[in-house]
């Protein structure tokens, strides 16, 4: 009896890998640059918002190698959204799956958002061979960045289970989401810095608070930290203790609270969907 689990844990690998397969050729199929639009789509992005806010604005003056700077943070936020994106829709677009075989249906997501996480693995060595060019000095604070990233795809994941629950019955959750992702976009430190901010006095320290209690702006200024300068500010230098854990606290109960709304909303998918 022992083994029975065992086989079906192995059985839930190999579909997980095989669905992962799957998701990341199809993302792609069909178009003539093909995998190539893995690097393309954040560097084009990079280049507008480098041009626009970085030449025409002179913003991002004051931070040591700002281009590095400025491509870790699109990196990030393109990882985050295009990982969140494809979370939400991945039980509708596995429908059939879901009413032909019986598996977990956490496995749909999770091979959704692992396409995610292979796109920002291909960017992070754009990135590094970015920062070489740039002067940026190599440490082994670049290890730091690993389980960085491993907190901001909890995150992710937790949102695209709870969204993606909801999504099944209720569609419009796309196209909020969709708004909710623009507005969020100049809620994080992408492309103006947190100095910027601070600049603003009494009114600009609390803002600067709030939006470093974000678990995405968290990151992302960690990530700078460790990868490219010190100069950065994180959550950690200028969030008072124990306001500092909030980002940690949010991405845990959202995992957690998603995924057990997640597990009892899967018995009717195969229904709903």
């Amino acid at each position: 009896m022992s083994r029975i689990p065992n086989v079906l844990c192995r059985k839930n690998r190999i579909l997980l890998g095989e669905l992962i397969k799957t998701d990341f050729k199809l993302r792609y199929q069909g178009s003539v640059l093909g995998y190539l639009w893995a690097i393309l789509r954040p560097l084009l992005m990079f280049a507008i918002l480098y041009i626009v806010f970085a030449k025409l604005l002179q913003m991002g003056g004051d931070i040591p190698h700002y281009p590095v700077y400025l491509m870790t943070g699109t990196v990030l936020w393109n990882f985050f959204t295009e990982c969140t994106g494809q979370g939400i829709q991945a039980i509708v677009n596995r429908g059939d799956l879901l009413r032909k075989i019986s598996f977990p249906k956490y496995i749909v997501v999770v091979s959704a958002t692992a396409t995610a996480l292979i796109n920002l693995a291909i960017n992070l060595c754009v990135i590094v061979v970015f920062a070489l060019i740039n002067g940026v000095t190599p440490s082994w604070s670049w290890l730091l960045v690993l389980p960085l990233i491993l907190e901001l795809y909890a995150f992710a994941l937790g949102i695209s289970f709870l969204l993606g629950a909801i999504n099944v019955k209720y569609r419009d959750i796309t196209s909020i989401w969709d708004v909710l992702i623009q507005a969020l976009f100049y809620a994080v430190p992408i492309i103006y810095p947190i100095s910027m901010v601070l600049e603003r006095g009494a009114f600009g320290q609390i803002a600067a608070n709030i939006i470093l209690i974000n678990p995405i702006a968290q990151v992302i200024q960690d990530v700078r930290y460790n990868l490219i300068t010190d100069a950065t500010i994180t959550t950690w230098g200028l969030v008072e203790w124990p306001l500092c854990l909030m980002p940690l606290l949010i991405v845990f109960l959202t995992l957690v609270l998603a995924a057990l709304f997640f597990r009892r909303r899967s018995k009717r998918f195969a229904e709903e969907v």
